[in-house]
């Protein structure tokens, strides 16, 4: 994993909070991306099959504050909910410490009763996200589940991306630099260049 560099506008290094919806398996990319780097950090929200919205936002919240330095969040399926109604509770403004958000296959909010965890956050949080943020799905979902994320995308203001998470997801390290406030790796900014296409093409 690429060294993280400090923040233009701060003279620490982020940390980068890693928060699962669910138990990760050993394997999964996120928990390579803790291995890889000890900026990396992930957050256990706890009670994942009958998850409590208010104490996922708290676990959430006191990650954030114990950082004591920016952060960037990365969240994998329901945990997205958790992140949307931090933002929703707190009403952060200019001096948060959030950078940025990578919001990884949320759940599709416009159809609760396919996922029984949804009912526990009531209705999800659609207003606009006070930071930069991109929101990825995996391009095997079914259609309507890639409507439903360029939906949520565009309420909350994230770019919407397409990625295969397979294995280390070395693309989402890519996504990770902008919020960072970092540079495109020179592969990346040598397809920008030339007008090449992206490795995210959009949804």
């Amino acid at each position: 994993m690429a060294v993280l560099r400090n923040s233009p506008s701060q003279d620490v290094t982020p940390l980068v909070l890693l928060v699962p919806g669910t138990p990760l398996a050993p394997g999964h990319w996120m928990n390579r991306w803790a291995q890889w780097s000890e900026h990396c950090r992930v957050v256990e929200l706890g009670l994942w099959d009958e998850p409590h919205r208010n104490t996922w936002v708290n676990k959430l919240n006191l990650a954030i504050l114990r950082a004591d330095r920016p952060v960037v969040i990365v969240t994998d399926d329901i945990a997205a909910l958790a992140l949307a109604w931090w933002v929703e509770f707190e009403a952060i403004g200019a001096e948060s410490p959030v950078l940025g958000a990578l919001i990884v296959s949320p759940p599709n909010v416009d159809l609760p009763g396919a996922d029984a965890r949804l009912a526990r956050f009531g209705a999800c949080p659609r207003n606009r996200l006070p930071f930069l943020s991109y929101l990825v799905s995996d391009p095997e979902v079914p259609a309507a589940e890639r409507r439903a994320a360029v939906r949520l995308a565009t309420d909350w203001g994230s770019t919407p991306v397409t990625a295969d998470l397979r294995g280390d997801w070395a693309q989402g390290r890519e996504l990770l630099r902008p919020l960072l406030g970092l540079e495109p790796s020179a592969g990346e900014a040598r397809r920008v260049e030339s007008g090449a296409p992206r490795h995210f093409a959009g949804l």
